[in-house]
């Protein structure tokens, strides 16, 4: 890296111009995990948690996040998303679970913090609706697995 793009030339903080690039369709793909005991995994699956539905409310949470990345990733652009997607999957040998999530657009510039952002905010949303049965859950391992589109072209996680 030559440059820092976020700094200008003295040292400020700044938003990056997009104005000059050209507008391609970008897609980016994220997941993370939270584990958990195994009977807070069941009261997840069987709907039994005493604030609804954790999963329901996690999917929602992903996808409202997602849109609102620009709100809370400082000098992120603000993007008109043509999809976000956000999925949740029990895993027994965690035990826990695993969340996907995507977005897309047609635009100047990417989306992997929308995609990140709808993973971690779906993860915490399965925490604080799971907490009062489990304070030893634990969020780990986001992570951007797979972007298309751009001038940097595409890459996936091996």
């Amino acid at each position: 890296m030559s440059e820092l793009t976020h700094l200008d030339s003295d040292g400020r903080a700044r938003m990056v111009d997009v104005g000059g690039k050209s507008e391609t369709a970008r897609v980016a793909y994220a997941t993370g995990s939270i584990t958990m005991t195994l009977e807070t995994l069941k009261a997840i699956e069987h709907s039994a948690l005493s604030k609804g539905d954790a999963i329901a409310a996690a999917r929602i949470a992903g996808i409202m996040a997602a849109k609102r990345t620009f709100e809370l990733i400082p000098l992120c652009h603000p993007l008109a998303l043509t999809d976000v997607g956000v999925d949740l999957e029990p895993v027994q040998s965690l035990p826990g679970i695993r969340v996907t999530a995507w977005a897309s657009t047609y635009g100047r510039t990417g989306v992997e913090m929308e995609a990140l952002t709808a993973v971690t905010v779906a993860l915490l949303t399965i925490y604080d609706m799971a907490k009062s049965l489990d304070r030893t859950m634990a969020i780990s391992d986001v992570r951007l697995t797979e972007k298309r589109g751009g001038k940097s072209g595409d890459w996936k996680r091996e």
